[in-house]
């Protein structure tokens, strides 16, 4: 797939992961002990939408521009809120020139007694990422392949915590190595909420991906998905994914109840909008 994220920091792909984080993320701070986050691919760290990246597609500009620019709903407007906090924080004179990626976002939320691993393979990432939180000690940034983080940084000193597991899809075989990482994780860290991403493309192995993730077992397992437009046989990405293992219990309603009006508030296309499913419930 080629997911360079400079170039798609800020798509409609990133609303939905980055709100459900950051929804996520604050249902942890209500119990006072503290927690980690685990982001096994955490890229740069931070985006500038003013970027030669980022100007060349655009793709802020249908993703969060859209969400920045709407009328929302109350239910919505209180569900996106601790995401668009963060953006408004990063955005102080308005307009939307910096967008936090996955590893800020989670940052900018934390209290003082919680933590943040951030973990890159590519060098240059890992560079910029440590440029990021140069100096901050509740980030630990580890330049290290983050399917290996599943097993040797599991589970968490705090034993409470959440883990972002959000590869590039540069590579075939992706979606099995979900399964396998997802399948070594909890066997060390069951009490873990797990967040998986995925894109939703016209040849990808969804049916399949789904079955696997049954087989697995393990209690409640929430799909997520949201469309931009039908999964037809057109190139490129027609929506994404999310399979959260262990999800705050007031969520899946949340999703549902909200989804529908960020679907069409996102949508490029027809076909678009959301599917919701507990795929393992309780065991």
């Amino acid at each position: 797939m080629n997911y360079r994220h400079s170039y798609h920091a800020g798509n409609y792909a990133d609303v939905l992961k980055h709100a459900v984080l950051a929804q996520i993320i604050t249902y942890l701070k209500r119990k006072d002990p503290a927690f980690r986050v685990i982001d096994t691919h955490a890229g740069i760290g931070a985006y500038d939408l003013s970027s030669a990246e980022a100007q060349k597609t655009g793709e802020w500009r249908e993703g969060v521009g859209r969400v920045m620019a709407a009328q929302l709903s109350p239910d919505l407007a209180a569900f996106l809120a601790p995401w668009l906090d963060t953006v408004k924080t990063l955005n102080p004179d308005g307009g939307i020139k910096n967008y936090p990626g996955s590893p800020q976002l989670t940052r900018l939320l934390l209290r003082k007694q919680d933590r943040l691993t951030a973990i890159e393979l590519h060098p240059d990432d890992a560079k910029q990422l440590r440029r990021v939180f140069e100096g901050d000690f509740q980030v630990r940034v580890i330049e290290l392949d983050g399917w290996l983080a599943l097993g040797g940084h599991l589970p968490p000193k705090e034993k409470r915590g959440l883990v972002l597991i959000d590869p590039p899809f540069e590579a075939d075989g992706e979606y099995d190595r979900l399964i396998d990482g997802l399948a070594r994780a909890t066997r060390r860290f069951p009490g873990g909420t797990y967040v998986l991403w995925h894109p939703i493309k016209a040849d990808s192995p969804l049916a399949s991906f789904d079955k696997k993730l049954i087989a697995l077992n393990r209690p409640r397992t929430l799909s997520v998905r949201m469309l931009a437009r039908a999964n037809t046989n057109a190139p490129g990405l027609n929506g994404s994914g999310l399979v959260i293992i262990n999800p705050p219990f007031t969520l899946e309603a949340e999703l549902k109840a909200v989804l529908p009006e960020l679907a069409r508030l996102l949508a490029q296309g027809p076909g678009a909008g959301p599917d919701i499913r507990m795929l393992v419930g309780e065991s």
